[in-house]
């Protein structure tokens, strides 16, 4: 067999590599893009669906015009609200399931929340039961003692409220601080005084 033989016959068994199939690529592709929006789709159904279930939730208290001196002020940021001892029962209601940055400023009239980008609210003095270090709430878990949860009354209802302030440290005060303004400490204190 001679060389130009030998290269005529390794030529013609050499296969050319198979030509990618463009048409099931781009089918795959659009199918995928239409999973992914279908779950986005049904996710957000959802969260509509938990704001309509809510819906006797009663709108959010607005700070007073003055509200009083500062006792402390934290920034940080808001993880959103639960219904009380339930911290994976989230409530949607008026924008209090959206996470955000947050301003809070505790004075005597109460906690006033700024958000920026989302709904500002105020809780009275009068409706805060209780502050205390814990590791989460819904959709957000942090190593022991890592968020500020605020319990409060809100209509017939009671509400946890998460915060993370920027300087973790300062968050011990703050439950020192509103337990202090919670009327069941405040009645304790009035009892211990009396006797």
């Amino acid at each position: 067999m001679t060389t130009a033989n030998l290269f005529t016959t390794l030529a013609a068994e050499q296969k050319s590599a198979d030509v990618t199939d463009w048409a099931a690529r781009i089918g795959w592709v659009v199918g995928l893009l239409l999973f992914v929006v279908l779950v986005y789709w049904l996710m957000r159904q959802g969260w509509k669906w938990r704001g309509s279930l809510q819906s006797d939730v009663p709108d959010l208290p607005t700070a007073p015009e003055t509200p009083g001196e500062p006792r402390l002020t934290l920034t940080g940021r808001y993880h959103g609200s639960t219904t009380a001892g339930q911290w994976l029962d989230r409530i949607v209601a008026h924008g209090l399931g959206t996470r955000s940055r947050v301003e809070l400023t505790l004075t005597d009239a109460g906690l006033d929340v700024v958000r920026p980008g989302a709904t500002d609210f105020f809780v009275p003095a009068d409706r805060l039961r209780e502050a205390r270090l814990d590791k989460g709430i819904a959709g957000k878990v942090l190593a022991e003692g890592g968020l500020l949860i605020v319990t409060w009354q809100h209509g017939d209802r009671l509400i946890d409220s998460g915060f993370r302030s920027n300087r973790s440290a300062e968050q011990a005060e703050w439950v020192d601080a509103i337990n202090a303004m919670t009327p069941a400490t405040t009645s304790l204190t009035t009892t211990e005084g009396a006797s």
